[in-house]
């Protein structure tokens, strides 16, 4: 395989990754064509020898890390909005928690992508989900039609601390519960089984509040591509706790720490 097929393989996953440490598409898709341009300029800042797609991550992180958008008020080559300027948590933590929950890497590779030891790693990890805990608990609605994974994601927000405010499992239910409960974070399946659209209720809400929303599909990588606006956060069936967990405290953190609020843009 060559190396522009083995990118091309990894890249969805790299999208979804850069777009949940950022908070949006626009941003994350930007660190990722900034790597991209790092590769075609030099082939050789790809370092493959914990494997291709670590080697990925690592070259993403170092590009990542070289742009300071805690401080800075103005970075000249990417797009990135002053409300998402992070405050409270730093960044390194926030990258150990997400590769090792959301991206299921081993603390080895977490390592080997931050340039740290596995001990350090947990401590950063630790100390990510410890200061997101103490921040995040809200109302929360689910969007989904299928029970056993309502129910599995109900218990699952519970135990992050949240309150459950209802489960929809049709666009009419999830409307009609977010209008009148108006939810804190929303948890939404994209395709429902009466053939309405988690997706379409999401943006039919957008228009009258705001409130983020992370979606659930079984086919992430349709919306990875970078070629249309599309969700910042996404949660693949199946999926694991850990990834439920790290994805709804990036959305909410996010949320807590914007500033100068504009009116959501249709999530895709």
């Amino acid at each position: 395989m060559s190396r522009s097929q083995l990118v091309a393989e990894h890249l969805p996953l790299l999208r979804r990754y850069a777009r949940a440490l950022t908070g949006s598409q626009a941003s994350g898709d930007a660190y990722v064509a900034a790597m991209l341009e790092a590769m075609l300029g030099d082939p050789s800042v790809l370092d493959e020898s914990h494997g291709p797609r670590a080697g990925l991550f690592r070259l993403f992180t170092q590009i990542w890390n070289s742009v300071s958008v805690n401080d800075d008020s103005e970075v000249a080559t990417l797009p990135m909005p002053p409300e998402r300027r992070l405050s409270n948590i730093t960044p390194l933590p926030r990258q150990a928690f997400l590769l090792l929950s959301l991206e299921g890497f081993s603390e080895e590779e977490v390592g080997y992508i931050l340039g740290t030891d596995v001990a350090e790693t947990r401590r950063l990890a630790d100390a990510a989900g410890r200061e997101m805990a103490a921040e995040i608990a809200t109302d929360v609605l689910i969007i989904e039609d299928e029970t056993f994974i309502a129910m599995d994601l109900e218990s699952l927000v519970k135990n992050l601390g949240h309150n459950v405010v209802g489960v929809a499992r049709t666009h009419a239910d999830a409307v009609a519960l977010a209008k009148n409960k108006r939810p804190g974070l929303i948890l939404a399946d994209i395709q429902l089984a009466d053939g309405s659209s988690g997706l379409d209720a999401v943006n039919e809400l957008l228009r009258t509040f705001e409130v983020p929303v992370v979606f659930i599909t079984a086919y992430p990588e349709r919306f990875l591509t970078g070629e249309r606006p599309e969700p910042a956060f996404l949660i693949s069936k199946p999926f694991q706790p850990a990834m439920v967990s790290a994805v709804a405290s990036q959305a909410l953190f996010f949320q807590r720490n914007s500033r100068n609020r504009t009116p959501k843009a249709p999530a895709a």
